[in-house]
């Protein structure tokens, strides 16, 4: 047996009916860019995750560039977020021009608030969480230190859909939560597409119109904007995923939940979550200090792994001229060299799961 890190054509298959059916209902309507799909996924959207607003954008990238954009925070300005981020999160603050000052994670893979403070400075403008592998962070302590300081707050939600800090949804803590919709993501669309949430009417109305070459009006173009759209195909997709997404994160939690009481190997540390946080397990993520060996031994067994991330972004070819070195970040690389996403996926047979834990246990 064969078994993938990530199967998604089994949840394509589970809803294969509706999925084809509004596929062919959008393509049939003649009305493929900003229209009434978009219209009726950002309604709901808002509605699932507990903000006034939502704005479809093309991207998890450009919710995060255009965030900061919006936000007014570039050339001079500092913006602190987590070492062990994918790097995507990094390029979203660079992008405009401000530097990335990087935080140590704590022990659930989540931004260490116990470290922000002492890396505020007076060119601090912001500060970015990841929830990272759909793990909530700990948004308490971290919004009392954006508050005290005065600083923005933006989430990075690529991975945590439905995720929950004190029965709150993440993505409405901060100023922006920053959506991706990738396939992979627990709520996937079948290309790129991403998306924002804010409360504020103001910051809506700015994420349209530089979603749209900066244009309110066709034609008249207020700033140099982006072409930065949301589909009317992915949008109606998107839709039908996101009428099953408690199902379907409840499948992924029954596996995860699986994983972690039948797990047993003195080599392998599991995940944890934070006290009052919920996870959505968009990755199962152990940790193993042979983990490159425990990789090629479950490749042996037919069992697909990935690393999530083996470069740290401040290590990096990219961010080579931000001067900083190995060792400058201990946990973070630590992190890099150990941690291991094993297979997790709607769809995932008992089978499948009982093969990866009985390999994973027999591993000497």
């Amino acid at each position: 047996m064969d078994i993938m890190p990530n199967r998604m054509d089994r949840g394509y298959y589970m809803y294969q009916r509706e999925f084809e059916e509004k596929a062919l209902e959008v393509l049939r309507s003649g009305w493929y860019v900003l229209g009434k799909e978009v219209a009726s996924f950002e309604e709901e959207f808002a509605a699932y995750v507990g903000a006034k607003y939502c704005v479809g954008l093309a991207s998890g990238l450009d919710a995060l560039w255009l965030a900061f954009r919006i936000l007014g925070i570039g050339a001079g300005d500092e913006v602190i977020v987590q070492g062990n981020t994918y790097i995507a999160s990094v390029m979203g603050i660079t992008i405009n021009g401000a530097a990335p000052v990087f935080v140590e994670p704590d022990e659930h893979f989540g931004m260490d608030p116990e470290r922000i403070e002492a890396l505020i400075t007076p060119r601090t403008k912001a500060v970015l969480v990841t929830h990272l592998y759909g793990m909530a962070s700990r948004m308490d302590k971290i919004c009392a230190i954006c508050r005290k300081h005065g600083l923005r707050l933006v989430e990075d939600c690529a991975q945590s859909h439905g995720a929950r800090f004190n029965g709150r949804m993440t993505g409405t803590f901060g100023d922006i939560g920053c959506f991706s919709f990738y396939p992979s993501k627990n709520l996937g669309a079948f290309g790129d597409a991403g998306a924002v949430v804010v409360n504020d009417e103001q910051l809506a109305r700015d994420f349209r119109m530089y979603r749209n070459y900066g244009s309110e009006k066709r034609y008249y173009n207020k700033v140099v904007g982006a072409n930065s759209r949301l589909d009317e195909l992915q949008a109606g997709l998107l839709r039908v995923r996101l009428s099953h997404l408690e199902e379907l994160t409840e499948e992924k939690v029954r596996i995860s939940q699986r994983y972690t009481r039948e797990l047993r190997n003195d080599r392998i540390q599991l995940p944890e979550l934070a006290e009052n946080a919920t996870g959505v397990w968009h990755q199962y993520v152990i940790r193993c200090e042979e983990r490159d060996r425990l990789m090629d031994y479950l490749k042996q067994q037919g069992i697909g792994t990935i690393i999530h991330y083996p470069i740290p972004p401040h290590l990096s070819e990219a961010y080579a001229y931000l001067g900083m070195k190995e060792g400058d970040l201990p946990i973070t690389e630590h992190l890099a060299k150990t941690v291991l996403s094993i297979p997790i996926y709607n769809g995932m047979t008992q089978q499948e799961q009982t093969a990866v834990i009985e390999a994973i246990n027999a591993f000497v």
